[in-house]
């Protein structure tokens, strides 16, 4: 899955938790949902910037602060 989709589907996750309509047993397992899909985006954040790193190194352009 692309990260933009991954971040709507974390959106969606936390709009259904803020909205008050679920139970304590749904709030739990969007909880985990929402954990594991912050993980997902985190990695794939960090590939991303360790990605803008090797370019601008080998391209000779200054490293971008993340």
């Amino acid at each position: 899955m692309k990260f933009e989709d991954n971040l709507a589907k974390l959106e969606d996750t936390v709009r259904r938790m803020e909205s008050g309509e679920l139970s304590l047993d749904q709030m739990i397992a969007s909880f985990e949902e929402g954990r594991k899909l912050i993980d997902l985006c985190t990695k794939e954040l960090e590939a991303i910037r360790l990605r803008i790193e090797k370019v601008t190194k080998d391209g000779g352009v200054e490293e971008l602060q993340l």
